[in-house]
């Protein structure tokens, strides 16, 4: 569910950034003890594929730590920068990979979904990427959908 500060407008604004930096964002989850993760993905803003709705998507192999908190606590925090611009997005996640099923995509979209979200991000279409079908199944590559409920930014300038 949406809420009255999200401003979809935004999104193109992260998409513009993310495509300065190579898809680059930084994504924060949150530990056990509340304390933030942070890390580098690469993510992209793309439609989600049961519902259609704008998302921002990225890929994480299946033994990261950003992968285990977003298990069990589904709430991300995913910021596009470049230069001193930036946009954050917050938002509820959606998880599909081989150990993460979504209901309305079946392995074969799920394979196809990796790569839209690759896609996204780094640009070129989800063929492209269709070589590395091997290694994100073999690393257990899970593809995170975050449904936006707050974006913001500083002031475009």
């Amino acid at each position: 569910m949406t809420g009255p500060e999200v401003d979809f407008q935004l999104l193109d604004r992260a998409r513009a950034l993310g495509a300065r930096e190579d898809g680059l964002a930084v994504v924060a989850t949150s530990r056990p003890d509340g304390s933030a993760q942070a890390s580098i993905v690469n993510a992209g803003v793309l439609d989600h594929p049961v519902t259609g709705e704008p998302v921002v998507g990225f890929v994480m192999r299946g033994a990261v730590r950003k992968l285990t908190n977003l298990r069990v606590r589904p709430r991300v925090t995913v910021v596009f920068r470049s230069g001193w611009e930036w946009v954050a997005v917050e938002g509820d996640t959606d998880l599909a990979g081989p150990d993460d099923s979504l209901d309305g995509v079946d392995p074969d979209r799920m394979r196809r979904l990796r790569r839209e979200v690759y896609a996204a991000a780094v640009g070129g279409t989800a063929d492209d990427w269709g070589g590395m079908d091997e290694v994100m199944e073999a690393e257990r590559h899970t593809a995170a959908l975050v449904r936006p409920v707050r974006i913001y930014s500083n002031p475009a300038g």
